[in-house]
Formats: C-alpha cells, structure tokens, sequence
C-alpha cells in the first residue's frame, strides 16, 4: 500500500539518556502538587532540568509536557524559520523551539497556561523568542504562516495509557485527521507528538491521505529505557536526523 500511494516511510527508535537527581526528602504538598500527579513530580528533573530555578506548572502541565530531552529532539529537527506550536501547555516544548529556531508562534486557549509558560520561557532566557497568543489554533489557523506546525493537542489525561490502542478520534478538541488537514494550511511540515500507544497505520494514513502524499517518519522515544512516547515527522523534515541523541 506505501509504494501505491507513494508516501515514503521511515521507523527508527531514539533513546534518550538522563540521570535521576535525587534530593532529601521534600513534602509534596509544599510544591502544589495533589496526589493525581504526584508520580509526574518525582520526574520534574525529566519535564524541565532547570525545575528549580522557579519553573510554574498547573495540575495539567505535569501530565502534558513534553520531557526536556524529547522537546529538545524535536526542536533540532525543526530547523529555522518560523515555528507554531498550536498547543504550547506551559511552554515545555516552545522554549526548546526557541534555543534553535530563529522565532516561536506558542498559541494556547487557556490564558493561565500561557503566564505560566511565559514565567517558564524567562527562566530558559528565550522569551524575547516567543510569541505568545491566548487563542483557539483552529480559529487562529487561517491567519497563520511558518516552516513547521508543532502539535501536541491533549490526549484526554493519564487515562489515554490504559487503552490498548489510541486512535486518532480520541485527540482533543478535535481529532487527529482534522488537526492535520487545519496544520497543512499553516506550514509544509508538521511534527506530532503522540501517545506510545498511538494507533501506527492511522499515523501513517495522514501522510497517504495528503496530496501529494508526504513523507512520514515514526520516531520511538524511549526515557530511562521505556517507551515514553511517539513523534511523528512529516514533510522534508522528516529525514533531517541529527546526530545529538
């Protein structure tokens, strides 16, 4: 079916090392964080490395944020240019963006989670390099323009692990295959970041849907030796690898 449709394909599986910091004993409740996301707290030095030097989160950003060494994978393979990140969070991944990429359009509905990724951005030094937009991407869409569309939309919270397959009409707030027809209009290369439990062929179908269809590369993310995630390249970056991991 690849060679019919003529999408080009590529898996490959990068993996990603990290030592763990570990600190005296510090009462959880004094950082904020409730029991649902306590677990995530232990990784904070994983989420963000500079944690301590005053990185904010609210309860969803600790089970929404990309992982340091990930976000900064997927910033050295975006290249120059203008970047969109059209679900930013807390900023995790636009800060990466923005140590690599010459500017970054972060765009999130929530207006907390943009204070919060703004403060974030100012501990990296890098928010001179961000646009920072409280709105819906799907409305902003139209006015957009750049070299590559980041999308990270939420996967409806911890409980995505528990399904044996993750399908694209389970992304929020709209599923998958719209989210990438919307990302097509706004720039010719698109990373998704997804569940490790991602239905791969619907992954694929995005690019052999496209017209022309696109290339595709399916990158495993492993963290301390587990499948933490996948991410998803399509367009000319996606054979754009980089020796750094």
């Amino acid at each position: 079916m690849v060679g019919i449709r003529k999408s080009k394909i590529i898996k490959r599986r990068v993996k990603f090392k990290g030592k763990w910091r570990i600190k005296k004993a510090v009462v959880v409740k004094d950082e904020g964080v409730s029991p649902l996301v306590k677990k995530y707290w232990v990784q904070r030095y994983d989420l963000f490395l500079r944690y301590d030097q005053g990185i904010k989160m609210d309860e969803e950003g600790w089970f929404s944020v990309t992982p340091e060494k990930i976000a900064l994978r997927h910033a050295s393979r975006c290249g120059g240019g203008v970047v969109i990140d059209g679900f930013a969070g807390v900023g995790g991944n636009a800060i990466q963006f923005a140590t690599m990429c010459h500017h970054v359009i972060a765009i999130d509905i929530d207006p907390r989670k943009i204070a919060l990724a703004f403060e974030n951005a100012k501990i990296y030094g890098v928010e001179d390099h961000i646009e920072f937009i409280v709105g819906d991407f799907f409305q902003l869409a139209p006015s957009l323009k750049g070299n590559v569309v980041f999308l990270s939309p939420p996967w409806g919270g911890p409980a995505y692990s528990t399904k044996e397959s993750f399908t694209l009409d389970l992304l929020k707030p709209k599923n998958g295959y719209s989210l990438f027809q919307v990302a097509q209009s706004v720039a010719p290369n698109i990373i998704m970041y997804l569940p490790r439990n991602v239905d791969l062929l619907q992954v694929e179908e995005l690019a052999w849907l496209s017209s022309p269809p696109l290339k595709v590369e399916i990158e495993e993310n492993m963290l301390h030796g587990r499948l933490k995630s996948i991410t998803a390249y399509f367009g000319d970056i996606a054979f754009s690898d980089v020796s750094m991991f």
